[in-house]
């Protein structure tokens, strides 16, 4: 054969396989969802806004003011008519089954007086058999008149056939009827567990509120959830969470059958929001991290203390509104020490809820001396709520990471000053101290202890106020967020928090294509009208999840 006709042959195949290779490669441009005419906050400092998202098989194609190269005849293409659209709010804790049971229970959120859950109570039990257990979940002493803590009386008449348990809004007490001691065998002879407290009256008998640890007691009487009531649990707060424009959560504290439900849900397709799971100690951690797009385990949950607002939380000093209290430390320096160092041995994060200046010094030094200097391991400190002014450095020197949430400090400033003072309120909450630092601060609402929604945690991050406008400065105004520093919390932040900032947080090509769709533009508007807007679409891997049908683009 020729030179000549070799080359014609070659010329002839290259020429057939040409329009092949065309049609492929125009083929993985097409996008499978474009949105344009929109205001996009992409939070990438190299190009902070565009007006069109075009996306395919769960990731971004091109985030520019043109897609149109992308959108062929099988493209689903919005025309966002101007509405707003920023990467998916990523809330870097939250409790995921707590909030599905709370769907499922007596919601006692806001509640302004014990007669009103007495009340609730007493409904419950026309629907619960005699002798089931009634369960709800977020009442707060300190909404009610006199802001003290209550007894077994009222719903011991509310239920009296019945075993209550009702859960503070923080987690960190129980409140339970005289049939729930009964089972439990509380009396005034039981004495307190370690890292918990039974209140007792004047006489040393039990009052019926079980703090911290001492939970336990009445909680190991409580009937285990079945595998389908657990899963039926994520799918109620998955779904909420959707609504609300969370993409992804930091599920801080699973149990083994919480991760058996999420993988079980992941297989059905089930699963709308993504989980970065934290193993809740003391449970044995896997061989290894699991890392995955919808379910990540690669980290484990310590508890330090309890909380400010049942007086729980561990300080150095007592309480300035209850001399000789300096909280409960459930876990000291020692065990935080040791709990690190065998997670490090196996490759995982170590996270660990610290509330009080006294719980955030044992975990700083703690991890310390686990990390010995800056590091890439991304320890965190979940609410670092109060710290001491010496300690602040510390976060910066072994680079750990403050995981906070704007709304708690909105919702404790009617009394957190109260409870710790002049002096110590100035290290609380304060969010500016460590982004002056050059600390990493991922935002988040712990919920169900606050509302799951995060556009009521950027407003709290901006304005340090109520949502009706108190006070109306804000409160201690200088450790507010700018709009860019709150939504950089709420994204990029929360991913780099999980290891994830290469694949989520902003919205760039390449990475996974999730974003929320929102009513208004929350960094322009009066920021009286952030809480008033609301998502009109939450899109997951390129999905859209949520779309509320009243709010048309």
């Amino acid at each position: 054969m020729t030179a000549i006709k070799t080359l014609n042959i070659v010329r002839a195949i290259v020429l057939s396989i040409l329009p092949i290779s065309f049609a492929i490669t125009a083929c993985a441009q097409t996008a499978d969802l474009a949105i344009t005419n929109a205001r996009i906050y992409t939070v990438n400092p190299k190009q902070p806004n565009a007006s069109a998202i075009a996306v395919r098989d769960g990731q971004i194609l091109a985030v520019s003011d043109d897609v149109s190269r992308y959108i062929t005849a099988s493209t689903k293409v919005i025309d966002a008519r101007r509405a707003t659209i920023i990467p998916g709010f990523i809330d870097s804790h939250g409790h995921v089954r707590l909030l599905g049971d709370m769907l499922g229970n007596i919601d006692l959120r806001g509640l302004s007086s014990q007669a009103e859950i007495f009340s609730r109570v007493k409904t419950a039990t026309a629907s619960h058999k005699r002798g089931e257990w009634i369960e709800g979940f977020a009442w707060d002493q300190n909404l009610w008149p006199g802001q003290q803590f209550p007894d077994a009386v009222g719903i011991s008449r509310a239920a009296p056939e019945n075993p209550v348990a009702l859960e503070r809004v923080d987690g960190h007490a129980l409140w339970v009827n005289r049939k729930a001691m009964e089972l439990a065998d509380i009396n005034t002879a039981t004495p307190d567990p370690p890292g918990g407290k039974l209140l007792r009256d004047v006489k040393g008998a039990p009052t019926g509120v079980l703090l911290d640890q001492a939970q336990q007691l009445v909680r190991k009487k409580i009937p285990a959830a079945s595998a389908t009531q657990v899963e039926a649990s994520l799918l109620r707060a998955t779904g909420q969470l959707a609504r609300d424009g969370i993409t992804t959560v930091h599920d801080a504290g699973v149990q083994y059958e919480d991760i058996a439900a999420y993988r079980s849900l992941l297989r059905r397709g089930k699963l709308p929001v993504r989980i970065y799971a934290m193993i809740l100690y003391p449970l044995p951690l896997p061989a290894k991290p699991e890392i995955g797009d919808f379910l990540t385990i690669r980290s484990t949950k310590l508890v330090s203390d309890g909380a400010l607002g049942s007086r729980g939380a561990a300080m150095i000093e007592p309480y300035s509104d209850d001399p000789g209290n300096r909280g409960l430390l459930i876990l000291d320096r020692a065990a935080i020490r040791a709990a690190a160092e065998a997670a490090l041995a196996k490759g995982f994060q170590v996270n660990t809820h610290a509330i009080g200046d006294r719980a955030n010094r044992d975990t700083l030094d703690a991890y310390a001396e686990v990390l010995k200097g800056p590091n890439d391991k991304r320890f965190r400190i979940e609410h670092a709520q109060v710290v001491a002014p010496e300690d602040f450095a510390k976060f910066k020197q072994y680079s750990i990471v403050a995981s906070m949430q704007a709304t708690h400090a909105t919702s404790d400033m009617l009394w957190a000053r109260d409870r710790i003072g002049p002096q110590r309120i100035q290290g609380a909450y304060a969010w500016q101290t460590f982004l002056h630092l050059g600390v990493h601060v991922p935002n988040g609402s712990d919920f169900p202890v606050e509302d799951a929604n995060p556009l009521l945690g950027f407003y709290a991050a901006v304005t340090r106020q109520k949502p009706d406008g108190t006070p109306a400065a804000g409160w201690f105004p200088d450790q507010r967020m700018s709009r860019e520093e709150a939504l950089r919390s709420w994204t990029i932040e929360g991913a780099y928090a999980a290891f994830e900032e290469t694949r989520k947080g902003s919205l760039e090509a390449g990475k996974l294509a999730d974003f929320v769709m929102l009513s208004a533009d929350i960094m322009t508007i009066p920021s009286s009208e952030i809480t008033r807007t609301r998502v009109m679409m939450t899109v997951v891997n390129g999905k859209i999840v949520y779309a509320d049908t009243t709010l048309k683009p």
